[in-house]
């Protein structure tokens, strides 16, 4: 068993506060750009339509943007909506915290079919390099919601349980972590492997990514206390895994329609 002592603020200098969720936003964008770069460059060397690296720059701005934007939408609309009804001015606070990943993964869709469309590249060259790096950042996000002692696990008795001192004295799951390893690590293997198969066909990684960060994210919702505003809405159904089905629903008709992809 382990207590939860960890600090969310890394570096405090009274006019500056940096916290470690901060830092997972950051270097999950620095990283998972140089290796979106990287991969381009050495995997899509003969691509049949013009396309410069530095576009891939421009693409980093409209993924940020419309990550905050959906992440923070999302939450409003999936997660609290009843509340964010009667207080609309509290939609802006991002600083108390309050987003949704589904919701920031509904907005790097769409800003990047934005920036496709605007850009005449394919959408799927794009969404794939994007699906290739973003266990990245998934990985550390989830690494630092544990640093934050949020999105607390189930009480158990595994030897490996966490007490989060700031919920309460039950020893519970580290489900943060859970998602880190399957959400982060496995899923970014599967990644790798999938992109560098021989023919590969664009539109796989994507339909990949959605179909098993949905079974990861449903698998780990099971160790995963809900969100109290919102508990279970069927028995033990959360919002969580039923935006994961959608998930992989998504997956499975890119999958089927993949031919059409170009």
């Amino acid at each position: 068993m382990y207590t939860h002592n960890l600090d969310p603020v890394l570096i405090d200098l009274g006019f500056m506060v940096i916290r470690w969720y901060s830092l997972a936003y950051i270097f999950g964008i620095l990283i998972g750009w140089w290796l979106g770069k990287r991969v381009i460059l050495k995997r899509f060397q003969n691509l049949n339509f013009d396309f410069h690296i530095k576009e891939f720059d421009d693409l980093i701005t409209y993924i940020i943007i419309a990550m905050l934007l959906g992440g923070r939408i999302g939450y409003v609309i999936f997660y609290n909506f009843g509340y964010y009804l009667l207080n609309p001015f509290d939609i802006f606070k991002i600083w108390e915290g309050g987003m949704s990943f589904h919701g920031a993964l509904l907005g790097i869709i769409l800003g990047t079919y934005w920036f496709s469309i605007k850009k005449n590249i394919p959408t799927f060259f794009l969404l794939d390099i994007i699906a290739f790096v973003a266990p990245i950042g998934i990985f550390f996000g989830r690494v630092a919601n544990f640093i934050n002692g949020e999105l607390v696990g189930k009480t158990t008795d595994v030897f490996w349980g966490v007490v989060f001192p700031n919920i309460d004295n039950s020893i519970r799951h580290p489900s943060q972590l859970y998602e880190a390893f399957f959400e982060g690590i496995v899923l970014f293997i599967i990644m790798n492997l999938t992109l560098f198969k021989n023919n590969y066909k664009s539109g796989t990684c994507s339909f990949i990514f959605l179909i098993f960060y949905g079974i990861f994210r449903i698998f780990s919702e099971f160790f995963r206390e809900p969100d109290s505003q919102v508990g279970y809405l069927f028995n033990q159904i959360s919002m969580g895994m039923i935006l994961s089905f959608l998930m992989i629903l998504a997956g499975i008709i890119i999958f089927l329609k993949k031919n059409d992809i170009k």
